[in-house]
């Protein structure tokens, strides 16, 4: 009895330090606690989401050279007016202009679908929409949600944008213009789903974007789950295709997903300007948890802005990086008034060239006559259980306009070929068990 007595108390102080250090894990940087909601990775079903609208009985015919955008929207708008449903895409290739769902509708595409943009930017009309940290007229996706509560996309198909043309277009265009904007060619992104809660992208691919590859901004809610995301970097470089832009948005889980494109991977967006944060439009990126990724080439595998004014308790865990430029970016920009805060890299393995990059941002820099330069800050950001080969272990310069403070190393193996270091730059850095090229750091 003495013997099962001890057991018993074996296990229970072995389950107990278990539960306390996975309660220590599912815990912001901030130390508010990750909800359930984070943990509940359950996919959904194609029988949970109503009746079934099939786009080929609705009209469309199995021409992967033919634009039917009129068709496949009939079969959503079909699917609305009957109270709701999921409008399918089954096996074959179909063309199509900007696609946009309505409340209780949502997107099936099948293994061995594909649902291919268009490249005429004729087939995108220009609307009001939401584009590199402002609200104007622009070119809506392929796949666009409005106000749709509840959606979902899901299958495993794929959501092909087409890119070429539009690619081609722009590095013209820049070739001409070294100083032109992202905006001055058009372009249209793959998926954008706006001021949507509770919604979930799962198994999809999303391939070849013209423009961003996936947009949320003013959601809630929002789970993206074993994505296959990639936009190509050569021979011909596939530009400003991120792969994941979260814009102004509360509670978002990114797991299990593919991601390479000539871009960021993870872009925290949210707004720019002198004045953006007096700006309803713009908004906050609050409780982000990204884990269980890869990451093939990217120029950063987490980025916060260029357009961005606040980005609060985000995690990125347990993931592997291998072609990424940068492993955290934090793009300090200075004719815009930021705060990133409460960031944590933890349990990443792999390469990349720089492990931090945190310098400022002047492209396209205008203070739209505002006298003086906002300030930026970083502060509580963590760099903690990381195995990495880099080029450049400390890739951060800064400007009076940059406040940095409270970062912390703990628990770095990291091989460099420039593994120097600055602490004076940053306001409370602390290493802990650091070592870079076999030496420990203080």
């Amino acid at each position: 009895m003495r013997y099962i007595c001890i057991l018993a108390l074996a296990f229970f102080c072995l389950t107990s330090t278990i539960h306390a250090q996975q309660n220590q894990n599912n815990v912001f940087p901030d130390g508010t606690p990750m909800s359930d909601w984070f943990l509940d990775y359950t996919k959904v079903k194609l029988s949970s989401l109503g009746k079934q609208f099939v786009i080929t009985d609705f009209g469309v015919k199995r021409d992967s050279t033919l634009v039917q955008t009129r068709a496949i929207q009939k079969a959503i708008d079909e699917a609305a007016r009957r109270g709701g449903g999921v409008v399918v895409i089954p096996k074959g290739t179909f063309m199509s202009g900007a696609l946009f769902f309505k409340p209780k509708t949502h997107l099936y595409v099948s293994e061995g679908a594909k649902l291919k943009g268009s490249d005429n930017i004729a087939d995108y009309p220009s609307m009001p929409s939401r584009m590199e940290g402002q609200s104007l007229e622009y070119f809506p996706a392929l796949v666009n949600a409005y106000g749709v509560n509840g959606f979902t996309i899901s299958g495993k198909g794929t959501l092909d944008g087409n890119g070429l043309k539009y690619w081609e277009a722009f590095w013209q265009r820049r070739k001409e213009n070294p100083q032109c904007t992202n905006l001055e060619v058009s372009r249209p992104r793959l998926v954008f789903i706006w001021n949507s809660n509770d919604v979930q992208v799962q198994d999809v691919n999303l391939h070849n974007a013209g423009f961003w590859t996936s947009h949320y901004y003013k959601c809630s809610n929002v789970k993206i789950l074993d994505l296959h995301i990639s936009s190509p970097h050569s021979p011909v470089k596939a530009p400003s295709t991120d792969a994941i832009d979260i814009d102004a948005c509360t509670n978002v889980l990114i797991k299990g997903c593919y991601m390479s494109v000539n871009d960021d991977a993870i872009a925290l967006k949210g707004g720019k300007g002198p004045w953006a944060d007096t700006d309803s439009t713009n908004g906050a990126n609050k409780n982000i948890l990204i884990e269980d990724c890869e990451f093939g080439f990217c120029h950063a595998a987490l980025t916060c802005g260029s357009e961005a004014i606040h980005n609060k308790n985000i995690v990125m865990r347990n993931c592997n990086v291998q072609e990424a430029m940068r492993v955290l970016w934090l793009k300090m920009r200075p004719d815009t008034p930021q705060k990133y805060e409460y960031i944590r890299v933890e349990n990443i393995t792999g390469q990349a060239h720089s492990l931090i990059y945190v310098k400022p941002w002047t492209q396209f820099f205008d203070l739209k006559g505002r006298k003086e330069v906002p300030l930026s800050y970083s502060e509580h950001i963590t760099l903690k259980n990381i195995d990495m080969k880099c080029a450049v272990f400390f890739d951060i310069a800064i400007t009076e306009y940059d406040k940095l403070a409270q970062f912390s190393f703990e628990n770095l193996k990291i091989e460099a070929k420039n593994g120097t270091y600055n602490k004076s730059i940053i306001n409370g850095l602390t290493f802990k068990n650091v070592v870079v090229n076999g030496k420990q750091v203080h």
